[in-house]
């Protein structure tokens, strides 16, 4: 059987930034060990298989694998999986409901002039704040000292609104900028609290960089060691949602654009959005353009 593959880069309005998703359509009867293998030879951050949803009344199941693994829930891989179905679909839906390991997953398609141009995920999961870590640990883990961690609003902290990860603010661009992964601080920091990776970011943003309120890195392992992710969507929605629960504001809506990839030539731009109401957080939301790069099919017989 010929299976229909589209490839797109996420949350960038032009080709080779953002970060690249392999979507594979039409992807029922492949065993879980096929989808594995077709991820692990796409080997980009994530692929993601669509099938038929167990409710009719739901657009897909989306599943997501990384190079070596199956995650519950991904950020990019939403906004690039909508984006493709949006795009093919003979009439544009407003929203598409997925279901995946996490949970349901909404996403809001966004047209003009009946083009679609971007998408907006909902994350699946309320805010979990977890374990804090000690600040030298985490510093550890991204060569950086302590003094280059900022604490003022929050320790070194595992959060999820779906996926885990450990989120770092750091003092300043250019150590954002200087920041390397050390594997060895990695073995001895993780796995915690379902974390396996480091979300940092730094509010310390030059005039060139604007209109982004905050840049972003993320470290992760890859099939090879540890790897550079150029947008990292559950991150992101994890990081907006832990900094609205931190501020003041009881009603409303609190809207930030943060870069990603720009240190690793892939720059990214995500949107995001956190509703609350009498102080709590209401929903979570990210959102960005893709571009379609490629588009093609392999024969893989399902099995198991």
């Amino acid at each position: 059987m010929q299976r229909r593959y589209i490839t797109v880069d996420v949350f960038t309005d032009r080709a080779f930034g953002g970060n690249p998703l392999a979507v594979v359509l039409d992807a029922g009867g492949l065993s879980t060990e096929q989808m594995q293998a077709v991820a692990t030879e796409f080997n980009y951050s994530e692929t993601t298989f669509v099938l038929p949803p167990a409710d009719p009344a739901h657009d897909a199941q989306v599943r997501i694998f990384t190079v070596n693994r199956e995650l519950p829930f991904a950020g990019h891989p939403n906004v690039g999986t909508a984006f493709v179905l949006a795009t093919l679909a003979a009439k544009t839906r407003a929203r598409l409901l997925f279901e995946e390991g996490a949970g349901l997953v909404p996403v809001e398609i966004v047209t003009e002039q009946g083009k679609v141009i971007s998408t907006e995920f909902t994350a699946p999961q309320p805010l979990k704040r977890m374990s804090n870590l000690p600040v030298e640990q985490a510093a550890a883990c991204l060569s950086l000292s302590a003094s280059d961690v900022n604490t003022d609003r929050h320790p070194p902290q595992i959060i999820s609104v779906g996926l885990s990860f450990l989120a770092v603010e750091v003092a300043s661009r250019e150590a954002l900028r200087r920041a390397r992964p050390d594997a060895a601080a990695f073995a001895k920091t993780f796995p915690c609290d379902g974390s396996d990776a480091v979300y940092f970011y730094t509010r310390d943003v030059p005039e060139g960089e604007k209109p982004c309120e905050l840049q972003a890195r993320m470290f992760h392992p890859g099939a090879s060691g540890l790897s550079e992710d150029p947008a990292t969507g559950s991150a992101t929605a994890a990081a907006a949602a832990l900094l609205a629960d931190l501020d003041d504001i009881k009603d409303g809506e609190l809207r930030l654009k943060i870069g990603q990839g720009v240190d690793m030539g892939r720059p990214s731009l995500l949107l995001t959005r956190v509703r609350k109401k009498d102080g709590a957080i209401v929903s979570t939301h990210v959102g960005g353009s893709c571009v379609q790069i490629m588009e093609g099919t392999f024969r893989l017989d399902g099995k198991g």
